[in-house]
């Protein structure tokens, strides 16, 4: 899948495209099968399939005090977007000049104009353009318009703000369902207080890149990607009250990792299952017990599960 940023220097040297257009918080499942009916729609036309999508999520421009925490960085739905089989993804830059352009001008410059739409594939719920009046019904009077019904796992209707309950309620495995693949936080390695080291469970402190949601306080069977590879591991978020902390910390002792300190690296932290809630400790040597029990049980736990199953 060839990546464009914004169309200033795009030249399509195709005369037709299949466009899916949306937001794609998170790629979820309804997401993906709305992009499996554009790409199957293209195939059909011999055309390529176009995804349109933005670099934030548009409540970050028009309703900042009220958006919803990212489900993912950019990277990673770019990466589930590409698994889709689309033949382009074009990223338009969502800032407060593209917030007041009006359905009509999004439709010629970039729908039509730029990227030669000969039809266009949305969900059920999608709007576009000022005052979302860029509704399916606008579209189907000015374009072959394929509307996708609402996706439903076990009769519920699959959403970014149903996953992200989830995910901020530590419901990590209901949220996966919903994904289609385990919820990831992906950021860079940072110093922490390496008291991790000192009880003889050394952690990579997570730093992320952008808001994007929490999985709520607790202790989490977790897999963890570094430098291509994936580790089992336990991890932790919240305030450590045990070692008296000040601020809400997200820590991962990775079980079995060969080397040493890897400050300054990007991580992609993987929840399977929370298994505990945070909680405090009368000493030290009690943390200590109760980590070591930790371990075993997620060791456990993820020696039964497939090797890297649904993760992208």
């Amino acid at each position: 899948m060839i990546v464009h940023f914004g169309i200033d220097n795009l030249a399509a040297e195709w005369n037709s495209a299949t466009l899916c257009v949306g937001t794609f918080d998170g790629v979820h499942r309804g997401h993906r099968a709305v992009v499996s009916e554009a790409v199957a729609l293209a195939r059909q036309h011999s055309e390529p399939c176009v995804i349109v999508t933005f670099d934030r999520h548009p409540a970050a421009i028009l309703r900042p005090d009220h958006c919803p925490p990212a489900l993912g960085t950019l990277e990673q739905n770019v990466i589930a977007l590409r698994a889709t089989g689309a033949s382009s993804c074009v990223i338009m830059p969502f800032d407060h000049e593209l917030s007041q352009w009006s359905a009509e001008r999004f439709f010629d410059e970039v729908m039509v104009g730029a990227l030669r739409a000969s039809r266009v594939v949305v969900g059920h719920d999608f709007a576009f353009g000022n005052e979302r009046v860029g509704t399916p019904e606008w579209l189907k009077s000015r374009l072959e318009t394929n509307v996708v019904a609402p996706f439903q796992v076990a009769g519920q209707r699959v959403s970014s703000s149903l996953i992200r309950e989830h995910v901020l309620a530590g419901r990590v495995e209901e949220a996966a369902g919903l994904l289609g693949r385990p919820f990831a936080l992906a950021g860079v390695v940072v110093r922490g207080h390496q008291l991790g080291r000192t009880l003889g469970y050394p952690t990579v402190n997570l730093a992320r890149t952008m808001r994007t949601a929490v999985p709520a306080d607790g202790v989490y069977a977790c897999r963890v990607r570094v430098e291509s590879r994936w580790y089992d591991a336990a991890a932790s978020i919240g305030m450590r009250p045990a070692v008296q902390g000040t601020s809400r910390t997200i820590e991962a002792y990775l079980l079995d990792y060969p080397g040493d300190t890897i400050y300054g690296a990007p991580i992609e932290m993987s929840f399977l299952r929370k298994i505990r809630e945070e909680r405090n400790f009368d000493s030290l040597e009690a943390l200590i017990d109760q980590m070591s029990r930790d371990v075993d049980l997620i060791r456990q736990l993820l020696s039964k599960e497939m090797p890297l199953s649904g993760i992208n």
